[in-house]
Order: C-alpha cells, then sequence, then structure tokens
C-alpha cells in the first residue's frame, strides 16, 4: 500500500505560482507512475500531469502544458507540481499513483485547495 500526503494548496493571484508536494511511503515507487488530478466546482474530476517515476517521462493535459510542470525527488519521495496559474485552474488537487503497468489509480492522496483570484 502506498501512502500520500499533499501540502501546499492556497489562495494565489492569477499570474502567480504555486507548488504543491505529495510524500509517498509504502512502497518504493520504482514501478510506479505518479499524477495530478484536480475537480472544479460543478465538473468532473480530470487529469493534470503524470510522471513515470523510474525515469521521469512526464505528460501533461492541453490545458496545463507550458504552465504546470510535474517533477519527483527520488530522495525524499516527493512529488511536486510546480504551477503558472490562472482564475480557472482553481480546484481541489489530488495527487495519486498506479503500478505503472496498470491504468488504474489505486492511491490517493487526501486533496488539496488551490484558489486563483483574478
Amino acid at each position: 500500500q502506498v501512502q500520500l500526503v499533499e501540502s501546499g494548496g492556497g489562495l494565489v493571484q492569477a499570474g502567480g505560482s504555486l507548488r504543491l508536494s505529495c510524500a509517498a511511503s509504502g512502497r518504493t515507487l520504482s514501478a510506479y507512475t505518479m499524477g495530478w488530478f484536480r475537480q472544479a466546482p460543478g465538473k468532473e474530476r480530470e487529469f493534470v500531469a503524470g510522471i513515470r517515476w523510474i525515469d521521469g517521462v512526464t505528460n501533461y493535459a492541453d490545458s496545463v502544458k507550458g504552465r504546470f510542470a510535474i517533477s519527483r525527488d527520488n530522495a525524499k519521495n516527493t512529488l511536486y507540481l510546480e504551477m503558472n496559474v490562472k482564475p480557472e485552474d482553481t480546484a481541489v488537487y489530488y495527487c495519486a499513483t498506479r503500478l505503472t503497468t496498470s491504468y488504474r489509480y489505486d492511491y490517493w492522496g487526501q486533496r488539496s485547495q488551490v484558489t486563483v483570484s483574478s
């Protein structure tokens, strides 16, 4: 089992930056892919960005390409999401992880609220 603990959400002005962190424990992560998801009010949860832990290969939703950056720190077993934000990025953000060989994210963080003021 993998435990995920998020931190770093908050209130930020449009055009500003914010970094979310997700500390993982419980398993060696080399076999896992980690991702960030978000859910805005009245909308379904959507994929934001993902990273394959073993080699750092990343992918992003079109809506955040060029503005968000996902990364990981192997020594700290921590996932990050650096964001240059717009008002439409306001949402609850979740980190999650899955075995790289699976399509299903099995473990989820507790959520982080990100609010972007215009």
